[in-house]
């Protein structure tokens, strides 16, 4: 059995700074006079003398760096605990939830899924409204580093052709991902402040500015009212377009070009062609719009450029019922989905590089069969792909289609409907938020699902976050032996 020390030394440092992290929550229901301060006063003592007890308790663990297994278990670990601490102000608050949807916002927090069980939200405390805000912007800033630092060292999903991005080498995985942890937070904070001050000259309160720039960013989509973005000006939405469209980015080229180097951003074939996915999704949308007779004009055009941003970047805001706009428009939107932004950044889904890679995997077989002795490799940013990355790409994308057609099932067999088996599974893996229906449309929420969907739902945002295999390897026999 190898050594558990070290993953539950790192799992005990992050749980205590998320219940540090309560006190601003704490402190703003303070200012507010609501009485709801408390709530986060006793969640943030229970959680941060846990997790130090735990730091604590297996200090002495620490080496010179983590195995292979060590960081598989950690990357999973991490966010398998941080909701159950997470979830204590929803558990002992002003929701009055119980444990399971408790834990349901919090893993959908987390995991900036951005699915909802909370009714009644313009109404809750303003702490409240910022914890959430605040757990999607931990997860944002954390699915970053993983996605930057232990998938590309750990071969999951491909990310390995990401790794002459990085920093060091796989023996100092911990002291690279501090490295890297500074080197974005800049960039982070950076783009939340600004997003943050654009959605206050845009009409939105502060607490309301505030928690939507931070829920933008991390691509969550968690809003402060059961209307997300329909309760707010319409500038907003150009606002949030815009930032939730910066968060899909990859944020090693915000570092380059912090420091110095704009070629890769401008170079990277990633970032053209998500864009260009956006461009033609919002344009197709603003024609169907049209020639349906459902909107016209500016409004047409707005619409079809947040609702459309916000899926395909997985964050999950909604201003507009947009499965009224027609059947075509839903099949939009629901492939959208599983499409997601760019490698490195907080968004979520399958994500764009795979795409190409698959398509460029296509394009090269084509040729094959034409010409069968000739030599013909799948090339990305004007470099041959290798097969292992190939491997790892094709092995994701089937995973991720078995596991959608597995989770739908199981969602049917608790007695949801089609639609809402099928988008839900969806909206879970690919960390959408929304799935289409009445009951968990852009207008619902899963709080009258039963019991077992929701845990089966959270069990899929936490494989979807994690890129699936780093989920899927701990249920092996051969992971666990020495």
């Amino acid at each position: 059995m190898f050594d558990l020390r070290p993953v539950g030394y790192v799992i005990g440092l992050l749980v205590a700074c998320l219940g540090v992290s309560m006190l601003v929550p704490m402190v703003v229901d303070m200012a507010a006079e609501n009485g709801h301060w408390w709530v986060f006063a006793q969640a943030g003592i229970i959680t941060t003398i846990t997790g130090a007890l735990l730091a604590l308790a297996t200090s002495n663990g620490m080496g010179q760096g983590l195995s292979i297994q060590q960081t598989f278990l950690l990357t999973t670990g991490v966010w398998l605990t941080l909701p159950i601490f997470g979830a204590i102000p929803f558990y002992i608050g002003a929701t009055q939830s119980g444990f399971t949807d408790a834990f349901f916002e919090a893993m959908s927090g987390l995991t900036t899924t951005g699915s909802t069980i909370l009714t009644g939200i313009d109404a809750l405390p303003d702490g409240l409204k910022l914890w959430r805000g605040l757990m999607q912007w931990f997860g944002g800033v954390g699915i970053i580093v993983v996605a930057m630092v232990f998938l590309p060292e750990l071969r999951v999903g491909g990310m390995q052709i990401f790794r002459s991005e990085g920093f060091d080498t796989f023996g100092k995985i911990l002291p690279r991902a501090g490295e890297i942890a500074r080197n974005i937070s800049v960039i982070y904070l950076g783009l939340t402040l600004a997003c943050g001050l654009a959605y206050l000259a845009a009409g939105m309160d502060t607490l309301d500015a505030v928690t939507h720039a931070m829920t933008t960013i991390a691509t969550g989509g968690f809003a402060n009212s059961d209307l997300s973005f329909g309760a707010y000006p319409p500038a907003a939405e150009y606002v949030g377009a815009l930032f939730m469209m910066l968060a899909a980015l990859p944020f090693v080229r915000y570092v380059q070009l912090v420091a110095g180097t704009a070629v890769p951003l401008f170079r990277d074939t990633q970032i053209r062609t998500f864009f260009i996915i956006a461009a033609v999704v919002v344009l197709t949308l603003v024609i169907w719009q049209v020639a349906t007779g459902f909107q016209t004009g500016e409004v047409a055009f707005r619409k079809a450029l947040f609702n459309s941003v916000s899926i395909l970047t997985g964050t999950g805001y909604a201003s507009s019922n947009y499965p009224l706009w027609g059947s075509f428009a839903v099949a939009m939107f629901f492939l959208m989905g599983l499409i997601g932004g760019c490698a490195g950044s907080t968004s979520c889904s399958i994500k764009v590089f795979r795409f190409q890679l698959l398509f460029a995997s296509i394009k090269a077989q084509i040729r094959r069969i034409h010409t069968p002795h000739g030599i013909f490799q799948p090339r990305y940013q004007g470099r041959s792909v290798p097969d292992d990355v190939l491997s790892s790409v094709m092995t994701f994308l089937v995973l991720f289609i078995v596991s959608l057609g597995g989770l739908s099932v199981l969602l049917g067999m608790t007695g949801l409907d089609f639609i809402t088996s099928v988008s839900g599974a969806s909206a879970a893996l690919a960390n959408i938020g929304p799935g289409l229906g009445d009951i968990i449309g852009p207008t619902g929420n899963f709080s009258t699902l039963n019991p077992i969907a929701k845990w089966l739902l959270c069990a899929g945002m936490l494989i979807g976050r994690l890129e699936l295999l780093a989920v899927y390897v701990l249920f092996t026999v051969n992971f666990w032996k020495p």
